[in-house]
């Protein structure tokens, strides 16, 4: 499937067909994760629950970090 890139606002971006959309169940306003891999782009979708435990985690690492390091001595 070919897309063109296109200018959007002050950016550029391409446009996803509604029938790949449908297949993976995304729709307007779901993130996606774009990674550089074999000189292309591959594009996963977000797990929004990972993403929200993730940043907790970092949350809670940096506020409790003097007594996370204690601990792991």
């Amino acid at each position: 499937m070919n897309v063109t890139i296109r200018k959007i606002g002050n950016s550029d971006g391409v446009i996803i067909p509604k029938e790949v959309l449908d297949r993976l169940g995304l729709k307007t306003g779901d993130s996606l994760e774009l990674q550089m891999e074999n000189g292309g782009i591959k594009m996963k979708p977000v797990d929004e629950d990972l993403s929200r435990q993730l940043e907790a985690a970092r949350y809670s690492m940096d506020k409790y970090k003097v007594a996370l390091k204690k601990l792991a001595e």
